[in-house]
């Protein structure tokens, strides 16, 4: 398998497994966005950003988790009116489906989203070799 399927698969089955342990629930958009930033992340962060600190890849992965957030609240939460999460409650957020906090955490999710990304570069570059 392609490595892009397996990151988007196992990002798609962490995030919404991560949400149901964090506030018991989740939506499928959520395996949609999951899957999605873990790719963006590796692309950007692993691969086009790599000569730079791992603060700026970080500060990028939260800009990209954030936007992929913010994205899926638009169609999610309002334009499909699925009620997913809402954040209008929480610091500096904008229309209620992104937040500051939120996009801090984001930036500390970042490392664990890139490892991931190196892993899986590693085990299907050594599937595609034998």
């Amino acid at each position: 398998m392609k490595k892009y399927a397996v990151l988007f698969m196992m990002g798609g089955t962490l995030y919404p497994a991560c949400e149901i342990l964090c506030r018991g629930r989740t939506d499928f958009s959520m395996a949609l966005a999951g899957g999605t930033c873990v790719c963006l992340i590796d692309r950007i962060c692993n691969e086009k950003l790599r000569a730079m600190p791992l603060s700026v890849k970080c500060f990028a992965g939260s800009g990209i988790i954030t936007a992929v957030e913010f994205l899926t609240g638009v169609i999610v939460n309002l334009i499909l009116k699925m009620d997913v999460w809402d954040y209008s409650q929480m610091p500096m957020n904008i229309l209620g489906q992104i937040c500051l906090p939120f996009s801090i955490l984001w930036y500390a999710a970042t490392l664990p989203a890139m490892m991931l990304g190196e892993w899986c570069g590693k085990i299907t570059a050594g599937k595609q070799k034998s």
